[in-house]
């Protein structure tokens, strides 16, 4: 029998917000090269430079910076990206005259996902604005774009946004945030279920046994296809929210044709590679924090 609807929006809450824990603390210090690269694409020859000039500045602690906000943001934003996709398959059910229990086919969960991300994005924005800022504000005080000697801790970026925002200004990047989340999240469930189907099939099982490996395996495919896809609209996305520190910044479209204009393509793509690199590990631990969460839950309450 399947739980109470409200006992099953806490689940999906709850399992999403392990999954969230998991990502970053298995994909941070990708997360921080990416983020730099992107800001700054002149600034370092490749993903191995900048992992190597960030570590031999500040150490292993530099390549962890932001991680505050960063758990936040992946608490707030898959807590409510998992429990919006919960209600949305219920809505993709209901539209296809479909009983509660039925199994939806993978574009179906691919379509849920996708609407999901609109409500996650609300929560993501004022969190990933806060580290993005945090992971590039040396870079920033080097390029002459701010004065140095600014503190870089969560507080004190909060404390600049409201002083010279207020409370808006944490949504910079909002529309290019939700821009990126609709395409990217139907190609992240989409990937993930037809991964796990592809798995399924070939080892004659259902979905839910196909072991830790292929689950992992497909949390990571689903996040290759999410990037492939988003990527330089997640680089146009960064470029506003850390450069908007240094005074009004462009909207998205004045933005990214600035940066097809006076660098090109290349840009758009800066970053990509460890990005392709912590896909796997980060949303193989966020999937499989999710899945075996939210399994035991279920458990818990069917009883």
């Amino acid at each position: 029998m399947a739980p109470h609807p409200a006992t099953q929006a806490i689940i999906d809450l709850s399992a999403g917000a392990c999954g969230g824990i998991a990502c970053v603390l298995s994909g941070q210090p990708f997360d921080t090269a990416k983020v730099k690269m992107q800001t700054f694409p002149g600034l370092y020859r490749g993903f191995v430079h900048c992992f190597a000039s960030v570590y031999k500045r500040v150490g292993l602690r530099g390549l962890y910076q932001g991680t505050t906000p960063a758990l936040i943001a992946n608490i707030a934003e898959n807590a409510v990206l998992f429990m919006s996709y919960g209600f949305c398959q219920n809505v993709v059910r209901f539209v296809s005259g479909l009983d509660r229990c039925t199994e939806l086919s993978d574009v179906q969960k691919a379509c849920s996902g996708s609407v999901a991300s609109v409500f996650s994005s609300l929560s993501l924005c004022p969190t990933e604005l806060v580290k993005c800022r945090l992971q590039a504000m040396h870079e920033m005080e080097a390029s002459g774009k701010i004065a140095s000697g600014q503190k870089s801790t969560v507080w004190s970026v909060v404390k600049n946004v409201l002083r010279t925002n207020g409370p808006l200004g944490f949504y910079q990047g909002l529309t290019t945030t939700i821009v990126r989340e609709v395409p990217g999240y139907f190609c992240f469930f989409g990937g993930y279920e037809l991964s796990r189907s592809m798995f399924a099939q070939h080892m004659g099982r259902d979905k839910e046994h196909i072991g830790v490996v292929p689950l992992m395996f497909s949390g990571g495919f689903g996040g290759a296809c999410l990037w492939l896809v988003v990527y330089p609209i997640d680089c146009v996305k960064s470029r506003i929210q850390v450069l908007s520190l240094a005074g009004k910044q462009e909207g998205f479209l004045k933005t990214l044709m600035g940066i097809l204009r006076n660098e090109g393509v290349a840009p758009l793509y800066s970053g990509l590679t460890p990005t392709m690199i912590r896909t796997f590990p980060a949303n193989g631990a966020l999937f499989l924090a999710y899945e075996v969460s939210r399994k035991i839950m279920m458990q818990q309450f069917e009883h």
